[in-house]
């Protein structure tokens, strides 16, 4: 192991930042003063080296005090960790939100991705840039989907200090996004969560009942509708009970894979090897994905009594939370759901005076699309960059520190508690018995009320749009996001389940749903498309390292080019998506080709 550190040291503030995550250190090895009983012996590396997970949160500590992360405060960090500083260089620029460069405290987020760049995104960076000036002392980053499609366009802005400050600005004017920069506390409050729930108090919901119904931050409130009822049956059922219950509803990962939840579970339950773990996926980094977002700034009890369900199942006593970085009220909200729960006995030992014990950990990403990959999440977890494992072996078996492991996303484990409180048979009834259940669409775009809406699966496209209101002049509608596909308007009475869009040449994927009228320029979206693969790429294998730049080289050369020159890049296009489909290590790779090929075979992008 390579512990060669530099002669740079932490400055006051970035050691602060650090030992009051870590404690003060215990030795001259980790950072304190020297001592003659330092000179005998080491003390504390095999310890430090066990908390090698926490260096994620370490970088994280080091960044909201100071804004970046200074080559003597990651030396620092290391040396708490036992860490080798090459091994958290390349963490630390594996992440955007992170820095390895001095820049100015204030960092302001402006969203490019698809549904903001609809809604004049590159006019508001222009302006924002020109109405902040030289020397404004806030570093303007464009970068990808911050999860606010209904509101686009949306800027963040992140102050660094103690406490750091956030402020969003969605939708987002010149003016609201510099204020935003310049004085995050004097910012607007955002709206409530259910503004982005059109159907919010409407009668028949299921997953977004207490969306807006509730007061996110009182647990009594959520006991009050129906909150815990679905644990205490839990409980009577018995583990075995529980699964069998998942398993007979027919729920499947509501992620995009579209795996049986119930079997999943039962291949982790079964697993001799100790502890298990129970892993909750809300890094929806996907463009026009915001879903999850939705849930836990709405309903975030539920989402804490699903994971307690969840552990209780698989025999878990510990489930890690893994929450993007741009989401600071979901962070908020989750945090004080967890807490508030600890405090009540609905987390920890003996809960419900039942025998079980299971606890949560909130760990934030830092803005790396690959993470929402299960084992690339796990690595990220772990203190590791953020790069998939190839498998076998599967989560169920190796997942989390090597331990057998639940991955579910928030969608899916919501979805557990109505099982539990209706039954498996009733909850089957609602859908198609392929796809069952009620299913939530992240609709943005060309629409009156974008938001996230609550259908059960077999429901058309027409009629989703419908409910949101689509407006003339329909060109294309992007299902699944940036790794979906386009379809037409034509293609409107497509049944929204799994396997209808399969059969239909395209996919459902976590429920993206982003039409586009005729005012903007397809190949431009298509560009974004390819620069954001190209962004988001690990680099770990080569058909998608290699592959996600020349398709973007492509297509630059498309949108300047016409006639025989332009075909001949449509056929290296193809070449190139097949070769990132069968080669690449994991979905990223294999669906970066997705869009541009349905934009060119259903839509005659470049005709």
């Amino acid at each position: 192991m390579d512990l060669h550190f530099g002669d740079s040291k932490p400055t006051d503030e970035e050691r602060a930042a650090v030992d009051a995550l870590l404690g003060p250190p215990q030795s001259s090895w980790e950072g304190a003063d020297r001592s003659d009983a330092d000179l005998r012996w080491a003390r504390g590396g095999r310890a430090a080296r066990d908390r090698r997970d926490l260096l994620l949160p370490g970088l994280h500590a080091i960044n909201d005090r100071v804004g970046w992360i200074s080559e003597g405060a990651l030396d620092y960090l290391c040396r708490r960790l036992t860490v080798p500083p090459a091994e958290a260089y390349g963490v630390a620029t594996f992440y955007a939100m992170f820095s390895v460069r001095p820049r100015p405290a204030t960092v302001l987020h402006v969203c490019t991705d698809l549904a903001c760049t609809a809604a004049g995104a590159q006019d508001l960076c222009a302006g924002i840039e020109a109405g902040l000036g030289p020397g404004s002392g806030v570093h303007v980053e464009r970068g990808p989907c911050l999860g606010l499609c209904e509101r686009a366009p949306a800027a963040l802005a992140i102050r660094a200090g103690d406490p750091v400050r956030t402020a969003v600005a969605a939708p987002a004017t010149v003016r609201e996004a510099v204020l935003a920069a310049s004085a995050p506390d004097s910012a607007p409050e955002e709206p409530p969560a259910e503004t982005a729930v059109p159907q919010a108090g409407q009668d028949g919901l299921v997953l977004l009942r207490r969306v807006g119904a509730v007061d996110p931050s009182s647990l009594d409130d959520y006991r009050a509708h129906g909150g815990y009822t679905a644990l205490r049956e839990a409980f009577a059922l018995g583990p075995a009970g529980v699964i069998r219950e998942v398993t007979d509803s027919g729920l499947v990962g509501r992620g995009g894979a579209a795996f049986p939840t119930g079997r999943k579970w039962q291949a982790t339950a079964s697993q001799p090897d100790r502890p298990h773990y129970v892993v909750c996926n809300a890094d929806e980094s996907e463009p026009g994905t915001f879903k999850d977002r939705v849930l836990m700034e709405g309903d975030p009890y539920a989402l804490v009594e699903a994971m307690t369900i969840a552990a209780y199942a698989v025999g878990a006593h510990r489930g890690y939370l893994y929450l993007r970085g741009e989401y600071p009220r979901a962070i908020s909200r989750m945090q004080h759901a967890v807490d508030q729960a600890r405090a009540r006995g609905l987390l920890g030992d003996d809960i419900l005076g039942q025998g079980h014990s299971f606890d949560i950990e909130i760990r934030r990403g830092a803005g790396a699309y690959v993470c929402g990959e299960e084992t690339a999440l796990f690595n990220s977890i772990e203190g590791y960059r953020g790069e998939p494992r190839s498998k076998p072996p599967f989560p169920v078996e190796k997942g989390l520190f090597g331990r057998p492991t639940v991955e579910n996303n928030v969608e899916t484990l919501v979805n557990v508690l109505p099982i539990l409180t209706m039954g498996a048979a009733a909850y089957a009834a609602i859908g198609t018995a392929r796809s069952t259940g009620p299913k939530l669409f992240c609709v943005s775009g060309a629409v009156e009320r974008p938001g996230v809406h609550e259908l059960p699966f077999g429901a058309t496209l027409g009629e989703l749009l419908e409910s949101a209101g689509v407006r003339d002049r329909l060109r294309a509608v992007l299902l699944g996001g940036a790794a979906g596909g386009f379809v037409r308007p034509d293609e409107l009475d497509l049944p929204l389940t799994f396997e209808g869009t399969r059969e239909a040449g395209t996919s459902l994927g976590s429920g993206v749903v982003m039409a586009f009228d005729d005012t903007v320029p397809l190949p431009r979206l298509l560009l974004r498309i390819a620069e954001f693969f190209r962004d988001e790429s690990c680099g770990q294998c080569v058909p998608c390292r290699v592959g996600t730049v020349r398709q973007e080289e492509a297509l630059h050369r498309i949108v300047e080019r016409t006639g025989a020159a332009a075909a001949e890049d449509v056929a290296l296009l193809r070449e190139v998506g097949r070769a990132m489909r069968d080669a690449s290590i994991c979905g990223l790779g294999q669906t970066a080709w997705n869009a541009v090929e349905s934009a060119i075979d259903r839509l005659g992008a470049y005709e």
